[in-house]
C-alpha cells in the first residue's frame, strides 16, 4: 500500500453540499470513494485557510490515486491536490542508494 494526501478546496457547488449534508455525511461519501478501489481512509480533516479538506489514505498504487482524484475533480465539488506520503524507512533506504548524478554545466 502506497499512503497519499489529497488536499483539496471547495468550489462553490462542493460548499452548498457540505451546507446540506453535513461533514460526517461527506467523511462516510469519501470513505466509501477510497474503499471502493480497494484502500482504507487514514485521515480526514476539515480545515482553515489554502485548504478546505485533508484527506490521508492507504491505496494500493499510484494509479488507484490517480482516479480518485480525476474522478472527484471532474464531480466539480472540489479541486484535488495529491502528493504521495514517504515514510521515514523509505527515506532511510535512499540514502543508502549509490546515485551517480553529474550537475548541469559541470
Amino acid at each position: 500500500m502506497v499512503k497519499f494526501l489529497f488536499r483539496t478546496k471547495y468550489t462553490q457547488a462542493g460548499v452548498s453540499g457540505l451546507l446540506k449534508e453535513g461533514g460526517t455525511r461527506r467523511k462516510e461519501a469519501l470513505r466509501k470513494t477510497i474503499e471502493g478501489v480497494g484502500g482504507t481512509l487514514e485521515g480526514f480533516y476539515y480545515a482553515f485557510g489554502d485548504d478546505d479538506l485533508l484527506l490521508i489514505a492507504d491505496l494500493p498504487d499510484e494509479e488507484s490515486a490517480v482516479a480518485i482524484s480525476m474522478f472527484i475533480s471532474a464531480a466539480g465539488a472540489l479541486k484535488v491536490t495529491t502528493t504521495v506520503l514517504v515514510a521515514p524507512e523509505t527515506i532511510d533506504g535512499a540514502v543508502n542508494k549509490n546515485v551517480t548524478y553529474r550537475t548541469p554545466g559541470s
